[in-house]
């Protein structure tokens, strides 16, 4: 059974990006050899689990055919999980998910939510698997158009519960589902933080909550323009507000900064349980 990790701290999900078009390292570890080595690097820096994605979802990116999805990913996913890590796999595409989780993947990272693909969520409960359902309006060629919302907490919240709903219709263990805001896609940056924020909706939904921020628009944006490579310490502050909060994991691209922000707000949650009560 797979079951999902828990450490009794929030989780830092490494990024393995093997494509040659993401947004702020794309092209980096497109080569297996390369992809397979960083994947190591990021378990060495201390991520408890790592990402593997063949498709870029940046804003704009076009779509890639399912095979060579399948190609980039799966020689990755089979040595990483060969070392005995926790793989995820980022995809759209059940038939991706269901290989990838036959090569040696626990978790589906599903920007979708099931809605890309409609066997997806029928597919993850046949495999046991663990799966992220993040708020998603669209592919990334339309999201910028789909940003209309009545009050975005409210909204994303009410999305996802539709996804949880359908996730747990399917028959996805609802120990096993965990939901994700979707922080970049259709939204604004504004309404990124105002989302970020209101995070308390999108706990209250019942489920574990991942979030990813690292690098992403909105963070340049508040930073005068800087490009991506140049936001990594604004993630680490949101990663630090983040486990504060006590969020089920984070997604980043600089693991040890991340995990070393996560192991400061354990051990103070510790001196504060200890701290004597006048």
């Amino acid at each position: 059974m797979i079951l999902l990790p828990d450490a009794g701290r929030t989780l830092v999900m490494g990024i393995l990006n093997v494509t040659p078009d993401s947004f702020s390292d794309g092209g980096d570890f497109l080569a297996a050899e390369a992809a397979i080595a960083h994947g190591r690097r990021l378990l060495a820096d201390g991520a408890d689990l790592v990402d593997v994605g063949g498709e870029s979802t940046r804003p704009g990116a076009e779509r890639v055919p399912v095979e060579e999805e399948l190609r980039r990913v799966l020689p990755v996913i089979r040595a990483l999980a060969g070392d005995g890590a926790m793989v995820s796999i980022d995809t759209m595409r059940a038939e991706v998910a269901a290989t990838a989780v036959g090569a040696g993947a626990t978790i589906v990272n599903d920007v979708s939510g099931g809605l890309a693909d409609p066997a997806m969520l029928d597919t993850v409960a046949a495999l046991g698997a663990c799966y992220v359902a993040m708020h998603w309006r669209g592919q990334s060629d339309v999201m910028h158009r789909l940003t209309d919302y009545h009050d975005v907490v409210a909204d994303v919240a009410a999305e996802l519960a539709g996804r949880r709903d359908a996730a747990l219709a399917a028959g996805i263990d609802p120990g096993r589902l965990i939901l994700d805001p979707g922080i970049g896609f259709a939204k604004t940056a504004d309404q990124n933080w105002t989302l970020l924020a209101g995070l308390d909706g999108i706990a209250a939904l019942g489920q574990p909550v991942l979030v990813g921020v690292s690098r992403k628009r909105f963070l340049g944006t508040l930073l005068d323009d800087r490009p991506p490579r140049q936001r990594d310490d604004a993630s680490v502050a949101l990663t630090t507000l983040l486990a504060q909060r006590g969020v089920w994991a984070v997604r980043t691209h600089t693991v040890r900064a991340h995990a070393d922000a996560v192991a400061v707000v354990t051990r103070l949650r510790r001196g504060e349980a200890s701290a004597p009560v006048e």
